[in-house]
């Protein structure tokens, strides 16, 4: 079913067998909406196939966009309705936001890796083969940059000055230029110049990132490399894409780097979401004594 028809179905529901009133009707709609966008913006699903990463994705989203904790919130639970009503219609067999949690007062902190867990994963695509210098490559320039998922597959061959050591990223008709350290690098460069022009399918592919067919990355590919790498490296947190993003930001935070350098890096609209990594590293340095310290 198309979204166009599953927000008409679900408008009814509301209307017919909830009586919502006239504005919980409009934000309800509002809200189904805006998801629609954008699982139809960056990724490869609609509103039945989306899965419960993208839907957490989906918040990160709106949190990064600097979207108030009582407007995720109540995007969560408008999110949260409508995927019970289609597992109740039997449109889905397995409702894929059970796993949203709304905090009208706390935003939670986000989950990152340690140091030591960063340089475990990096270490897993072996580069004795093309599918392992992809990996490598695409791994080091996600932890290098904070890049989002969709921002690291939607990058063309075009936006990486390995010279220069940058990478031009897209995102929300902004352009923004993000540095990367020497071992990213390297793995760029390896991968253009040893991989990529034997995996592309055509001479004229634009695509930085491709798959076995030699096409454009798709988001979920992406998905399971991470996935796969991590039961490598035998890491028992929950890794995402994402989780590589929150990690440049909380590292660069703990090495002294300037948060504004940072939210120009991360493409935060508002500086308020680049804050949140001020509370995790405190957070963790608290944590840090209260283990070590012989009186805490």
């Amino acid at each position: 079913m198309q979204n166009s028809e599953i927000i008409e179905l679900f408008e009814h529901y509301l209307k017919d067998d909830k009586n919502a009133s006239a504005n919980t009707l409009s934000s309800y709609l509002r809200d189904i909406r805006q998801l629609a966008a954008y699982l139809e913006t960056h990724t490869d699903a609609d509103i039945v196939t989306a899965t419960a990463e993208e839907l957490g994705e989906y918040v990160d989203w709106l949190k990064e966009a600097g979207k108030s904790v009582a407007t995720v919130s109540r995007s969560i639970a408008s999110i949260k309705n409508l995927y019970s009503y289609l597992f109740i219609r039997q449109i889905i067999t397995v409702n894929p936001a059970t796993k949203l949690v709304s905090d009208k007062s706390v935003q939670k902190l986000p989950q990152i890796l340690t140091s030591r867990e960063v340089e475990l994963l990096l270490e897993q695509p072996r580069c004795v083969d093309a599918k392992g210098y992809r990996d490598r490559a695409m791994l080091e320039l996600l932890y290098a940059t904070g890049m989002r998922v969709t921002e690291l597959i939607d990058l063309n061959i075009s936006d990486v000055n390995l010279g220069a050591g940058v990478v031009r990223c897209h995102s929300r008709n902004k352009e923004r230029i993000i540095p990367m350290y020497p071992a990213a690098i390297k793995a760029l460069d390896n991968y253009i110049t040893l991989v990529r022009p034997q995996m592309i399918s055509e001479p004229d592919e634009e695509s930085l990132f491709v798959n076995v067919s030699g096409e454009r990355m798709s988001r979920q590919g992406f998905w399971k490399i991470i996935k796969y790498y991590q039961k490598k490296a035998n890491i028992e947190k929950d890794i995402t894409p994402h989780t590589l993003r929150h990690s440049f930001a909380a590292h660069l935070l703990e090495n002294g780097a300037d948060i504004h350098a940072i939210q120009e890096m991360l493409g935060h609209a508002d500086i308020s979401s680049t804050q949140v990594y001020s509370q995790l590293v405190k957070k963790q340095l608290k944590d840090v004594y209260n283990k070590a310290h012989p009186r805490a």
